[in-house]
């Protein structure tokens, strides 16, 4: 199992989702990414983390399993939001919960498409 994942590969992983973008946020100073104009990761430039969007039971679940991994964040954290350290992060793991923050942030349409296309058989 090979843990951790880079802030190349993490941004490589947020932006390969459907119409997602990324979005500076200049009052705060740093990046934050979106699906249609809503937030469902936020990084800082060198920071050794990134907050997704969660339920409160993912949450929950996360900050149990893993306390030195998954801690809570200051603002957003009652609303469920964890943080992720890249560096005690399975990239398996990162790449479900980032995809995760994204299906509870896009439209139904969007998300129904983009499993519909992932359930094809590849050639």
């Amino acid at each position: 199992m090979a843990v951790g994942v880079t802030e190349k590969e993490l941004r490589a992983m947020l932006l390969a989702l459907p119409e997602a973008e990324e979005v500076m946020v200049e009052a705060w100073g740093h990046p934050t990414y979106r699906v249609r104009g809503k937030m469902f990761a936020s990084t800082s430039e060198g920071s050794p983390k990134v907050c997704l969007k969660a339920t409160k039971e993912t949450q929950a679940e996360l900050l149990a399993a893993d306390p030195a991994t998954f801690t809570f964040p200051a603002y957003v954290g009652r609303h469920g939001w964890v943080d992720v350290a890249l560096a005690g992060v399975d990239r398996g793991e990162l790449a479900e919960l980032v995809a995760e923050a994204w299906r509870l942030t896009a439209p139904k349409r969007l998300v129904k498409a983009y499993d519909a296309e992932k359930a094809l058989p590849e050639e």
